[in-house]
């Protein structure tokens, strides 16, 4: 029964460079085998069979690569898998040297080791000396003894008898007579040599039209030589006669060709070449075939001369040319005694590695200076610990150089000699993919730039990675886009620092540790340097060489952004970083800024957009695109690279602050920075939300971006842009409650449109309006009133009374006037503008609406409670229904309809809708809105005549503090809501704080609003009161008089507070006084 042969019964391999080298050699078999199974990692197509009784394996280099790598990647593959090969043969055609030997097309070279060369040298390696001569280094190794002992035999053999190859070449033809066309002999007259010093005529394919009179003209030979010599091998083709006959004077060559120079250091073979042109620009295809045969056939003559005994005896090829690996640690940094923190990513990393189902590859991303490098190498040194007999290397990606050299290092640390830099990556990458290679981790630090690694070249680095089962890569990366391509979902997506792992490391990096004792400049500090680890240790190094206190770098920081640029751009030394890198935050992102702008032209755009915005929470509308795939592609390339982070709910974008001060200093060195700020607020107008009550949401996101665009430096005029974006950035500001805010812009927009178009321009009455509008909310109401009657007053004269823009000031007027507790003045005006915005507008109208509003609270305002019911209760269906329940004026409807319910003692309807008022306030606008407020302000009071006075107290303080904060401690909203307080008090009897709270009060409103305002004269009544609690009798009826006497005045002898002062004044006198306040 015949033994099936495995991987480890093959001792000889045959590599070719041509398919037809190939096919010479499998026709030369004396019995072909069947083939084996081969590892996932070697690519090679292998032809088995056996030579006089050695077991031989015959590959050939990949159609179309051919050279000294490609034939060294072959054979490093061949060795991977058959384990047991003693000595190789590279067998095929090859360039002859025509002179002084008489080598002759057909003609066989054979390598044979001469002087201190083994057979072959490299005439492409090598150097230039100071002479400008061109100095060949370094020699290649010599065949096996067993081969060269062959070499020998066979030799002498054919001084005495004739060579067997050309029997076995006349065999071969008539067992298949189809190989006679392809490598048949073309014959000698088909041999023609032409002077070296004549070169081909380059139009013509063959020399059919070489000048005859250039051959070189040798006697007929019948049959191929042996030569024995020197053969050179490159990575070029040789084709030059004259260069052919200098570099074969200098060196005694024989034969040229292309793939041995990768073969004789690490897989020792023997080179066989049939001659089938002279190396000079005459090549032709002529006698390809005929060569490739006749090399195959000598090689067979030769094997069946080598001893098979003898063969087996050598040691094989694979354990010669590399040595054992040993354990190896190439890390180019110490251990970080410094680092801290990271553990669920060191975790999940580790979990990955070396296991049965683990990642062959993993990836860290994250902002550059997040702490990449750092979480690597703490990664290395536990892999070290936990895994000793683990292979470790570490390759700087900051340049091709750096790799390459990285490559060459790594060869030699694997024990590969002589490897020259080009084939050095492969050589690694064959190695390590071997099974025998053991258990491995190459990490690839700061892997950024794309094409190095991903581009349709042959050389990419992708191409180059090891997949050995036992081993594992680990990439770091600013390009998460990058990352994925390379390592799949094996991602960690490196984040800034918490807060107390950025402190930790700010500590270990420090040398005053007890600076740290001030809590909140290093909570500070840390956010303003966005808690990156590369900024924290920039600032520790800065801090430490200087002795600056905590408070005076945080305060720098805060300085002019020229200020903080040139803090942060300060470089500094760190023992964990590469001498070349930049090491400074604030430049370390330039090349991935270059890298942006030169990968998609549309995600530089953003990124200088946002750039002059506030840097968080950019809302995606701001910016431009014609096609929604464009914008999702090109924001995805900046969260690749960290720069931005996108709420997953929201999507709205937040730029990093340090990042977001970085671009902005790059766009000013660039020159742009002054036109991008521009065309960023021609943008922000473009996409601008209208003032619709369902876009209250978008004003909120676009406020901030407003506002820093409005006030930046770089904008240097006020442009028609910029106008428009201060205008509806006041109106929201002041639909926010942020009044000063709206006012200081209004009124800088107003000094503009004046001195460009006068104060009678349409333009500059609509910011009038606007402004009025606003002085009326922020409680002053001269100011309100001086500037919306010159407005009516031209849009009377110029529009007529009747005009929507005309009843609009009339409107805002009537308010005034109601603020000024002029009730008379502002309901003739309501009035007026009710019945005309009906027949303008219509009944349904929401101005319309908002006008029957407001005159309801006039009706309030004078006691007519009832004429205030039946006014608004029919037409709140109406509202909500034109409206929605959520609309502001909606909800103005429902207020104004709970407290006629609570002065008329409905005090269970009032409660339910100021409860959802109250509510759905919150909601919309937030605890710290004037709306709200007011919403909390009016329950409360309801709460208070129910007689639950504590929760009443609990909504009034709460209502008071936010109004001092927002409004100021002498808004009258403010000073009503200090009143209600005291109310409360006097309920609960705590009389000497209700005394305090209303005096002040008092005295605030007589100056804010004036003595005889209807607040102020509320405030007189309620002290009154107290006054006379506390036993100052006297004092509070003079108080009551006074309040009953200027009420008449105002308010008229009819109205409810009237009487109620008078009557009080009255009870007071007698025996028994009525205690009723209001």
């Amino acid at each position: 029964m015949t033994r099936i042969l495995s991987h480890n019964d093959y001792t000889v391999g045959w590599i070719c460079a041509l398919p037809l080298e190939m096919a010479a050699a499998k026709v030369m078999l004396d019995k072909p085998h069947p083939k084996l199974s081969q590892p996932r990692h070697d690519h090679n197509a292998y032809t088995l069979g056996e030579i006089g009784g050695h077991n031989i394996v015959i590959a050939c280099l990949p159609n179309g690569v051919y050279g000294t790598t490609s034939a060294a990647i072959v054979a490093d593959q061949m060795l991977s898998t058959f384990h047991s090969i003693r000595f190789g043969l590279m067998v095929g055609i090859g360039g002859g040297v025509p002179m002084p030997n008489d080598i002759r097309l057909g003609d066989i070279v054979v390598s044979k080791p001469t002087g201190q060369l083994g057979g072959v040298v490299q005439y492409d390696y090598g150097k230039t000396v100071a002479s400008g001569r061109f100095e060949r280094t370094g020699s290649l190794s010599k065949p096996p003894q067993v081969i060269l002992t062959a070499l020998a035999n066979l030799e002498a053999n054919h001084m005495i008898d004739e060579p067997q190859f050309p029997t076995y070449l006349s065999d071969v033809m008539k067992r298949n007579t189809r190989l006679q066309s392809k490598f048949g002999t073309p014959g000698q007259e088909e041999d023609q040599l032409f002077e070296s010093t004549y070169d081909h005529e380059e139009s013509y394919s063959d020399c059919s039209k070489c000048h005859k009179s250039k051959l070189i003209h040798r006697k007929l030979r019948s049959q191929s030589q042996i030569h024995y010599g020197l053969v050179a091998s490159g990575n070029q083709v040789m084709k030059h006669g004259q260069t052919r006959d200098k570099l074969a004077q200098e060196h005694g060559i024989l034969c040229f060709e292309m793939e041995a120079a990768g073969l004789m250091d690490h897989f020792p073979c023997l080179v066989i070449r049939g001659i089938c042109d002279y190396s000079d620009s005459h090549k032709n295809k002529q006698w390809q075939g005929y060569a490739a045969m006749v090399a195959a056939a000598y090689a067979k003559e030769l094997l069946s001369e080598t001893s098979v005994t003898e063969t087996e005896k050598c040691k094989p090829t694979g354990k010669d040319s590399e040595v054992d690996i040993k354990p190896v640690y190439m890390i180019p940094f110490d251990r970080n005694p410094r680092f801290t923190g990271r553990g669920t990513e060191l975790q999940y990393l580790e979990s990955k590695m070396f296991t049965q189902n683990g990642a062959k590859k993993l990836a860290i991303a994250g902002l550059g200076g997040v702490g990449k490098t750092q979480i690597a190498l703490e990664l290395a040194y536990r892999v070290q610990e936990k895994h000793p007999e683990c292979l470790i290397f570490w390759i700087s990606s900051i340049s091709e150089t750096r790799v390459q050299q990285s490559y060459v290092n790594i060869s030699r640390l694997l024990g590969m000699q002589d490897v020259k830099p080009t084939e050095a990556k492969e050589r690694v990458r064959s190695r390590l993919s071997q099974e025998d290679a053991g258990q491995w981790l190459m990490i690839f630090d700061n892997a950024d730039d794309k094409d190095m690694w991903i581009s349709s070249d042959p050389s990419a680095l992708k191409n180059y990675l090891p997949r050995g089962r036992q081993g594992c890569i680990l990439l770091t990366t600013r390009n998460q886009q990058l990352a994925v391509s390379l390592a799949g979902p094996n991602l960690v997506k490196m984040q800034e620092m918490d807060d107390q792992t950025a402190t930790d490391l700010f500590k270990a990096s420090l040398v005053q540790k007890d600076l740290l004792d001030d809590h909140e400049a290093t909570k500070s500090l840390l956010y303003q340097l966005g808690f990156l680890p590369l900024a924290i240790v920039q600032a520790a190094s800065y801090i430490n060489k200087n002795g600056t206190p905590l408070s005076t770098y945080l305060s720098l920081l805060q300085e002019q952004e020229h200020e903080a640029i040139e803090l942060l751009s300060k470089d500094f030394e760190d023992e964990w970083r590469y001498d070349e890198a930049q090491n400074a935050v604030a430049i370390t992102w330039l090349i991935s800024f270059q890298e942006i702008q030169n990968s998609n032209s549309l995600a530089a755009e953003y990124l200088s957009l946002i750039s002059c915005v506030n840097p968080r929470e950019i809302p995606p509308s701001i910016l431009p695109s014609d096609s929604r795939i464009q914008k999702e592609e090109a924001l995805g390339l900046l969260n690749a690279y960290s720069f931005i982070t996108i709420h997953p709910v929201t999507k709205l974008i937040s730029l990093h602050r340090l990042v977001h001060l970085a671009m902005r200093n790059w766009l000013r060195k660039e020159g742009v920075l002054e036109q991008w700020t521009i065309n960023t607020v021609h943008e922000m107008n473009v996409t601008f939300p209208s003032t619709e009550e369902v876009n209250r949401k978008f004003w909120r996101q676009y406020l901030p971006h407003a506002l820093t665009l409005l006030y930046s430096k770089e904008l240097h005029g006020w442009t028609q842009d910029r106008e428009e974006l201060a205008k509806y950035t006041g109106l929201y500001l002041k639909e926010e409650g942020q009044y000063n805010q709206a006012k200081a812009l209004f009124e800088e927009l107003l000094g503009r449109k004046i001195e460009k178009l006068g104060p009678d321009h349409k333009e500059a009455l609509d910011v009038q309006k606007h402004l009025s509008r606003t002085y009326r909310a922020s409680g002053e109401y001269k100011k309100a009133e001086e500037l919306i009657e010159h407005v009516m007053d031209i849009q009377q004269r110029a529009l007529g009374s009747d005009n929507p823009d005309t009843l609009t000031s009339l409107d805002i007027l009537s308010n005034v006037y109601f603020d000024q507790g002029r009730y008379r003045e502002a309901e003739s005006l309501l009035v007026q503008v009710v019945e005309k915005r009906k027949t303008v507008l219509g009944a349904d109208d929401v101005d319309t609406l908002n006008s029957i509003q407001k005159l309801a609270w006039v009706y309030r305002g004078q006691g007519r409670y009832d004429e205030t019911e039946k006014l608004l209760e029919p037409m709140m269906e109406t509202v909500k229904n034109a409206l929605g329940l959520e609309h502001h004026q909606t909800l103005g409807f429902i207020n104004s309809l709970a407290l006629d319910y609570m002065n008329q003692g409905k005090l269970i309807e009032a409660e339910k809708l100021l409860t959802q008022v109250t509510e759905i306030d919150k909601r919309l606008h937030g605890l710290e809105h004037p709306d709200t407020l007011v919403s909390i302000n009016n329950l409360a009071a309801v709460y208070k005549n129910q007689g639950r006075l504590m929760e009443a107290e609990e909504l009034e303080q709460q209502a008071l503090k936010m109004k001092k904060k927002i409004l100021g401690p002498e808004h009258p909203d403010t000073l009503g809501t200090m009143g209600n307080l005291a109310s409360t008090y006097y309920g609960q009897k705590k009389w000497m704080l209700a005394e305090d709270l209303e005096m002040q009060v008092l005295d605030t409103e007589k100056r804010v609003l004036g003595p005889k305002h209807p607040r102020t004269l509320i405030s007189m009544y309620n002290l009154a009161f107290t006054w006379k609690e506390i036993g100052r009798d006297e004092d509070a009826m003079t108080l009551m008089d006074e309040c009953a006497q200027l009420r008449k005045e105002v308010l008229g002898t009819d109205h409810p507070d009237t009487r109620d002062a008078m009557e009080c004044f009255v009870d007071w006198s007698e025996p028994s006084p009525v205690e009723t306040r209001r």
